[in-house]
């Protein structure tokens, strides 16, 4: 190893060795050494690139520094963060930047851009632009693209889109809506088991630069998935081996109908780069890929999150949905909860006799009501979040409700000697009031947490999303049960009719 007469010579300047005539090195300080070494290396041969930013782009386009913005974004700048910058920019600095940039680029550039920014793009292409466009983008992501866009716009890019694509387009939008078939890649590495190591690494070399992964490739027979090898596998064995003795046959897969989120979910347990998707009779017909994966599972707590809070699923961001869409997608819930009122009004009715003798029992209802909610909520959310990382299933029914009967019993004894302390404190009432609103917020407590850890396991089994069950629907129940409750032991306590 040849040393760098810069760092050799800012070891000497700190006098912590040097070399010496026989080119022998003398004992250096661990510490020291690494500080010469950065010193010379960052302080003398690297400097460090300015931040790209949407101020310097603007500020090259201006000056009209085309060249040096074009090795920029080559260089300097990743693809998703190029598809945020762009949405702060005009139309005219949108399109003369992506012509900039080179097709590899510009095409994973368009797979991260929102649909806005897609259909300006593709009203502004030529045809020629588009079709380079569409033939550097992976299949998975052009099929994304086509499901956002308008009828029209869809109409064009398949004009620019050849004939073999077309055919895997349509094939891959035939596949049910949430199924592994609706978001596998058919770009990937069959290898035929009679091959070679050196044979296969030959057409990985021929064809991977056109596909999504290469880290793992597939054994077919007639089409018919028999075995994986991994690319490590075959840098690391000999040339001469056939792939048949060094595949492994032991594998997972997923079927085409699957259900995305599942074949997600087994990609992040066993820590898979993608998972083989085989249709009926076994023949493979793509991957998911793991970034894939990953999408999937945000889209599916993205979903799971707005159904808890009672709102109806939207793919598009915050600032992408206009307000009327907002207003659709949250005023459903609204009026159930509202009208579901009605119930918890009608019972507070029936015993207006009891509320006419101590007016003051009011005055418990909101917190009663909002700590039964609350509860609910908590075993709700618990048991959703186990049912979506396979903690929980639905023959874990029993165990569940006892666990959270005995976590019910624990938080109603502290909620009510806490609540019956502040109701004598504050002078809201006797020892007989606050025994009688502890034994109701311990009742309630109980109803909560069973309600909350059911349905959700209810509804799993019956096939519906654990997440309808969550907050408001479970708020309703809670409420509904408690002001029940509550006015049961109080009549019967106090002997109010």
């Amino acid at each position: 190893m040849t040393a760098n007469p810069a760092i050799v010579s800012s070891i000497r300047r700190e006098g912590g060795g040097s070399l010496n005539k026989n080119h022998e090195f003398r004992e250096v300080n661990a510490e020291e050494w690494g500080d010469a070494v950065a010193r010379s290396e960052f302080d003398h041969d690297y400097e460090e690139r300015e931040e790209l930013t949407i101020e310097r782009i603007q500020e090259m386009l201006d000056a009209r520094r085309f060249k040096e913005l074009k090795e920029e974004l080559e260089n300097n700048m990743y693809p998703v963060d190029l598809a945020d910058i762009l949405e702060d920019v005009n139309e005219k600095q949108l399109v003369l930047i992506f012509r900039l940039l080179v097709k590899e680029e510009a095409a994973e550039t368009f797979s991260y851009m929102n649909s806005d920014l897609r259909e300006v793009l593709i009203g502004a292409l030529t045809d020629s632009e588009l079709e380079e466009v569409m033939e550097e983008m992976y299949l998975d992501d052009t099929v994304d693209v086509l499901e956002e866009m308008p009828a029209n716009v869809v109409d064009r890019l398949l004009l620019v889109t050849n004939e073999e694509k077309r055919r895997q387009i349509n094939q891959l939008l035939q596949y049910p809506e949430d199924s592994a078939g609706s978001v596998m890649n058919v770009d990937y590495i069959a290898l035929n088991k009679e091959m070679t190591v050196e044979d296969a690494i030959l057409k990985i070399r021929q064809v991977g630069l056109n596909r999504e992964t290469i880290y793992t490739c597939y054994v077919t027979e007639k089409r018919h998935l028999i075995g994986a090898v991994d690319i490590k596998d075959l840098l690391t064995t000999g040339e001469s081996r056939l792939i048949e003795e060094i595949m492994d046959t032991n594998m997972l897969y997923a079927q085409t109908t699957d259900d995305q989120e599942e074949v997600a979910r087994t990609i992040m347990k066993y820590g898979l780069i993608a998972l083989p998707i085989v249709d009926h009779e076994h023949c493979m017909v793509g991957i998911v890929t793991v970034d894939d994966a990953m999408i999937v599972l945000q889209e599916e707590e993205t979903e799971d999150i707005s159904r808890m809070a009672g709102v109806n699923p939207n793919d598009e961001s915050y600032f992408g949905t206009t307000v009327l869409e907002h207003v659709k997608s949250r005023i459903p819930w609204l009026l159930f909860l509202m009208l579901s009122a009605t119930v918890t009004q009608m019972i507070m009715n029936s015993y207006e006799a009891a509320i006419a003798v101590m007016p003051q029992l009011t005055g418990f209802v909101p917190m009663l009501t909002g700590t039964g909610g609350n509860c609910g909520s908590q075993s709700s959310t618990l048991v959703i979040r186990g049912l979506a990382v396979g903690e929980i299933e639905f023959s874990d029914l029993l165990k569940v409700i006892w666990k959270e009967i005995r976590v019910a019993v624990c938080v109603s004894v502290i909620l009510a000697v806490v609540n019956g302390t502040r109701i004598l404190l504050m002078g809201q009432g006797d020892v007989m009031l606050a025994f009688t609103i502890g034994v109701t917020m311990a009742c309630t407590v109980l109803i909560a947490k069973v309600v909350g850890c059911t349905l959700p396991l209810i509804a799993k089994m019956i096939g519906l999303d654990p997440a309808i069950m969550a907050t408001p629907l479970i708020s309703t129940l809670v409420d509904i049960s408690t002001i029940s409750v509550y006015f049961a032991i109080i009549s019967a306590v106090f002997h109010l009719q």
